[in-house]
């Protein structure tokens, strides 16, 4: 009588356990980026108001030439300088450029996000047959060599 085998041998369940390991290797890093930019996306809403606060000035100072200039935060429509008190886990600071009024906005995120920056610079936008009246620029944000934003 010959015997029947019953479950598995030793060799098969170690290729098993190691094919659970080289994709949990691969998943677990990328799964963690995927949470971090889930969660950076607050920081990237939080510009909201300040994108339309510039695109208000720019209609009230009636801008129709570059430079974007008087722009201030709190007035000519932009909302004032915010930081985050409490009700934010991930946004630390939204500002609006306060020097020279061009409306430049740098969101700044928490400590649980390593304090990565979200940079936005306005321009005129010169595109015909465009409803767009400011287009925005994201460049020297720090949340970009993470790819955050």
């Amino acid at each position: 009588m010959k015997a029947i085998q019953n479950g598995f041998t030793l060799i098969e369940l170690m290729i098993v356990i190691a094919i659970i390991g080289i994709l949990a290797a691969i998943a677990v890093p990328q799964y963690t980026t995927y949470v971090n930019k889930a969660h950076f996306t607050e920081v990237v809403l939080a510009t909201t108001p300040y994108k339309i606060g510039v695109e208000v000035c720019v209609v009230q100072l009636n801008i129709t030439t570059a430079p974007i200039a008087g722009c201030l935060p709190g007035t000519n429509g932009m909302p004032p300088n915010a930081t985050a008190q409490g009700n934010s886990l991930y946004v630390a600071t939204v500002l609006a450029d306060s020097g020279t009024g061009t409306g430049q906005i740098t969101a700044t995120s928490t400590a649980a996000l390593s304090g990565k920056t979200y940079i936005l610079t306005p321009a005129l936008n010169t595109t015909a047959n465009s409803s767009a009246l400011v287009v925005w620029s994201n460049s020297g944000s720090t949340c970009l060599s993470v790819g955050y934003c």
